[in-house]
């Protein structure tokens, strides 16, 4: 497996952030870890070795970051517009830095977003914010309320990175909607231990989307599949396999 390790740094952020690259060809996939993490996470949490197959075969190429959840969604000391405020300034350090980045590996192929825990929360929001960048989306165990994270705090940069609000009060003939409909989405919790406010805001964020008419995957797996990495293994190999 090609594997490649990068640095520089980020402007948005003021410091230098890595990336680690996984694979020599395919489909882009844009890798958050879980609350708090860093970008070699996921190779060591034994979820790249789940994606070995489609990476050995060149259908992905996983582009793995850090987060910065320890300013952002964790620090529930911090006065809560200081918070979204920075965890804007990442997003835009996403999308603005690592996009290109990208891009430049990838021919400006169109891409995906993976994330586990807190990681499914940051990979649902890019996916319905910049659906013009990402379409498809593997969420695993997440929630989709930015407002739920902040301790119910509510602004104008949270309502931004709220799929819940923003889904539910987006217009049918939003042109986002559109990309949606063309895109494939894979939202999975389990109902065992860890899982319950994991499970309550995937089945939120399941009933604004049938709402809606915006087709996705939701899945709920049985009562002993935990909040834990051996289920994640085993369902983004599942739910790869049905995109690829």
């Amino acid at each position: 497996m090609h594997i490649q390790e990068l640095k520089w740094y980020s402007d948005r952020l003021h410091r230098d952030m890595p990336l680690k690259i996984y694979g020599h060809a395919g489909k882009p996939c844009l890798v958050i870890p879980s609350q708090n993490g860093k970008y070699n996470d996921f190779e060591g949490f034994g979820m790249v070795e789940a994606c070995r197959p489609w990476i050995d075969e060149g259908k992905i190429r996983l582009f793995c970051v850090d987060t910065i959840d320890e300013e952002t969604v964790s620090c529930t000391w911090k006065n809560p517009q200081d918070r979204i405020e920075q965890h804007e300034r990442w997003m835009q350090y996403l999308i603005q830095e690592v996009c290109p980045l990208i891009n430049q590996y990838s021919s400006n192929a169109i891409g995906m977003t993976i994330g586990c825990s807190m990681g499914a929360y940051h990979a649902g929001n890019l996916f319905f914010r910049f659906p013009d960048r990402f379409d498809a989306t593997i969420c695993l165990s997440g929630v989709y309320d930015a407002s739920s994270i902040l301790g119910g705090y509510m602004d104008g940069l949270v309502y931004l990175n709220s799929p819940c609000h923003c889904l539910q009060n987006m217009p049918a003939d939003h042109p986002y909607m559109k990309l949606y409909e063309r895109s494939h989405m894979f939202f999975c919790v389990g109902q065992g231990a860890w899982e319950e406010e994991l499970l309550a805001g995937t089945r939120k964020l399941d009933s604004i989307l049938k709402a809606k008419g915006i087709p996705a995957w939701v899945d709920y797996w049985g009562y002993d599949v935990n909040h834990d990495w051996y289920w994640w293994k085993k369902q983004i190999a599942y739910f790869l396999g049905k995109i690829l």
